[in-house]
């Protein structure tokens, strides 16, 4: 197997899992404290990790261009592929929704600190939608440019952002305890969604050919590397800033400003906002480009000017809709993503794999666990879609 496209392969799980979701973990975890956000993070790790693993095991016996549609209808049928199509269409729009509020409340900052004018929170969110709609509009190809330059400069801004937080730690922030219970389940919904990179399998297992021993290696190596991007992220944020202040944040403009406040360094918050445009700017890209996509061919709409308009409009008019109306929902959004994302991620493979497993009896590669490891991860996804509901009753905390 060729280690370049090995190497490339880990590349693609890792940068499709660090993204935008990375700047809600600090905020998310703000109550936990560094040592039980840490033990939630790597058993969603683990879990994430299991399901990609299954995913594996379904592709082996599969054409090496199958797409999640067409697992989903050689095993689970018809239904099966219409949840798997929903499923995907609704964690693509909550995932928009969450980075035009975000995005939105970004720009919304540097304007009225740049032009000192009082403008609505809702008119960020607009210019943010309108810049990224017009380069996803426009075709795949700028997208991919201006991705490449971003990606890159936000790869560096993550390295100085660390470097520069990191000397600032306390030990006495790192070893605080969870201020209420009730926050570690809250937080399950929000850090679950940023690891979530299933969406790219059967790009890879397309990319790469059947050899199961390789892709089993990419998942491991290239899930873990978010993983310890995401602790280093958080030993600087929350070593940095107490629990009282983290969670007196609320939003993300609030985050950069307690680091602002705290260090009393700009270059710090620039560096720390930066950060969070760039992120923003290239999740969104590539999450509203494959809604763009999904969208066209569904209406089956070609690339004629008036089309891709027809398109745009369908693709970024929901989701700006919920940021015109929660101008500060980013972590709200991410929470709902994680309920297409437990179909997605773990309710599919699992039962692609149970049906798989029966076909096939005890031929090719299995994941351990038998059983015993399908009921844990399923009920793992049950608690993640019950935590979500109980917060949006108000029955558990909310968290950033």
């Amino acid at each position: 197997m060729n280690k370049s496209k090995i190497f490339g392969s880990m590349l693609i799980i890792a940068g499709t899992t660090i993204g935008a979701g990375m700047l809600a973990l600090p905020l998310a975890s703000s109550g936990l404290g560094f040592g039980v956000a840490s033990i939630i993070m790597f058993i969603i790790w683990s879990l994430m990790t299991y399901t990609a693993l299954l995913m594996i095991e379904v592709h082996q016996f599969a054409p090496a261009d199958a797409t999640l549609h067409t697992l989903a209808y050689k095993l689970l049928g018809r239904k099966g592929q219409l949840i798997a199509s929903f499923s995907m269409m609704f964690l693509f729009y909550a995932l928009c929704a969450a980075y035009i509020a975000g995005g939105g409340e970004q720009i919304h900052s540097k304007l009225t600190n740049w032009f000192e004018l009082d403008i609505p929170m809702q008119l960020g969110a607009i210019v943010f939608t309108v810049l990224i709609g017009t380069v996803v509009a426009i075709g795949t190809r700028s997208v991919d440019m201006i991705n490449r330059s971003l990606f890159s400069l936000k790869l560096i801004a993550l390295v100085l952002m660390l470097f520069l937080l990191l000397p600032h730690v306390s030990v006495d922030n790192l070893v605080a305890l969870p201020v209420h219970q009730g926050l570690v389940l809250a937080s399950l919904p929000v850090i679950f969604t940023s690891f979530g990179f299933h969406g790219s399998i059967p790009s890879i297992v397309r990319y790469l050919g059947k050899d199961t021993k390789a892709l089993r290696r990419i998942i491991v190596v290239g899930s873990a590397l978010p993983l310890a991007v995401y602790l280093l992220w958080m030993l600087a944020s929350q070593g940095v800033l107490t629990q009282g202040e983290l969670m007196g944040s609320q939003s993300l403009n609030g985050f950069i400003a307690s680091l602002s406040r705290l260090l009393q360094d700009p270059m710090i918050a620039n560096t720390v906002s930066i950060f969070a445009d760039l992120a923003l700017a290239t999740s969104f890209l590539g999450v509203s480009l494959g809604l763009y996509d999904f969208i066209a061919d569904l209406l089956k709409r070609s690339a004629k000017p008036s089309h891709r308009v027809q398109v745009a409009v369908v693709t970024f008019m929901p989701p700006l809709g919920f940021a015109m109306f929660y101008p500060q929902g980013f972590i709200t959004a991410l929470g709902y993503a994680a309920f297409a994302l437990v179909v997605l991620a773990i309710f599919l493979p699992v039962a692609m794999v149970s049906t798989q497993r029966r076909q096939v009896g005890l031929g090719g590669y299995r994941v351990k666990g038998g059983v015993l490891g399908l009921t844990l991860v399923t009920l793992a996804g049950i608690l993640i879609m019950t935590v979500q509901l109980l917060q949006m009753f108000d029955a558990l905390p909310a968290v950033g």
